[in-house]
């Protein structure tokens, strides 16, 4: 979304910044194909970023730093991302022109779509559809408050390294999937909805054809599960951490399951949401799939109740699928790395991003 002086290298690095857990991968792209070098993760406290703002700056920063040394990435250049109400990616039509007359107009053209003051934020957009007729284009029209961004790139600065591309955490998880999808031709025309489930927020992404129908992000996330946990079974966050990804002890599966599946109404209402959009704009009727990444993609038996309610597929995305990685970089994860994959979407799909493309 926002390119910085970018100096040419063989590999990229992507730094994706949870509530929860800081990821980092390192990718080279100096062979046939992209390739994982280098691995790590931190896990923060839950007092570090509550809700999406940043609560505490220095543990913030320590668990970025932590995360640098246990991967041994060298480079002080990073790829990273924003989430939230304050990103806007909305598709828009407008009048057909040249890619460089649409750069001044799309700042007229945002100001009917972005409910925030035009000054506030950062703009960038792609056009889609250079012809739809009637001499107009679709264009993706994507902004994000400025202080929201600078408050980001401030905290990778004073962590000791330089943001050279801030993107959208949707958009990475597509890279990611595009790429191991073998860049979605076996899909063809099937509209596939991408669901990055965080700690606090879940990023909606429905696409078809590579191209984004619908994206938006809703405050429901894997701490809404533990915090359901902590209230029906009175426990701590830690235990109600340790439930929701998958340790239930002897505690009554069929219990656990129903606590998940009243938990989960505020994401069916985004998915909902999310299908009425796309009925009224007249772009598809249905979903055909539902691909969920993020930690909150193994949430016990989540897969199942989303199944259970949906007539389309719910599958989990493994961002390692297709791409090849060093050996050993995940050793330490060996027996959990089903659970781990779905949390790298973010980083990988940053990771896969070169400056200017």
């Amino acid at each position: 979304m926002i390119t910085l002086p970018f100096r040419k290298k063989t590999s990229t690095v992507g730094l994706d910044i949870g509530s929860s857990m800081i990821k980092i991968v390192e990718i080279d792209h100096s062979g046939d194909g992209p390739t994982i070098v280098r691995f790590g993760l931190n896990r923060l406290l839950p007092e570090a970023i509550v809700e999406g703002e940043i609560m505490d700056r220095d543990l913030v920063i320590d668990g970025i730093k932590g995360c640098v040394e246990q991967a041994g990435i060298t480079t002080n250049e990073v790829v990273s991302a924003v989430s939230g109400r304050a990103v806007i990616v909305k598709k828009v039509v407008m009048d057909k022109m040249a890619s460089e007359d649409a750069q001044e107009a799309i700042f007229w053209e945002a100001e009917q779509h972005v409910p925030f003051d035009i000054d506030d934020v950062c703009l960038d957009f792609q056009i889609l559809k250079e012809d739809i007729g009637a001499n107009q284009m679709e264009v993706l029209l994507v902004a994000a408050k400025k202080d929201m961004v600078t408050v980001h790139a401030s905290l990778i600065r004073d962590a000791g390294l330089t943001p050279t591309i801030i993107d959208v955490d949707s958009f990475a998880v597509q890279n990611c999937f595009e790429v191991n999808k073998g860049g979605l031709e076996e899909q063809g025309n099937a509209v596939i909805g991408l669901l990055n489930i965080g700690s606090d927020v879940t990023n909606i992404n429905i696409i078809q054809n590579k191209s984004p129908h619908f994206t938006r992000d809703i405050s429901v996330g894997t701490n809404n599960f533990i915090e359901m946990m902590q209230k029906e079974l009175g426990v701590d966050y830690d235990e109600g951490q340790r439930i929701v990804s998958g340790h239930f002890d002897d505690r009554n599966k069929s219990k656990i399951k129903d606590i998940v599946r009243r938990s989960s109404d505020d994401l069916s209402l985004g998915i909902e949401r999310s299908i009425s959009f796309l009925k009224a704009a007249g772009d598809t009727e249905e979903i055909d799939e539902i691909a969920l990444s993020g930690g909150g993609a193994h949430i016990p038996f989540l897969k199942d109740i989303l199944s259970e309610k949906y007539s389309f597929d719910i599958s989990v995305h493994n961002p390692l699928e297709g791409i090849e990685y060093e050996e050993g970089i995940f050793n330490e994860y060996e027996e959990e790395i089903d659970q781990i994959a779905p949390m790298l979407a973010v980083g990988i799909g940053l990771a896969l991003r070169k400056a200017g493309k």
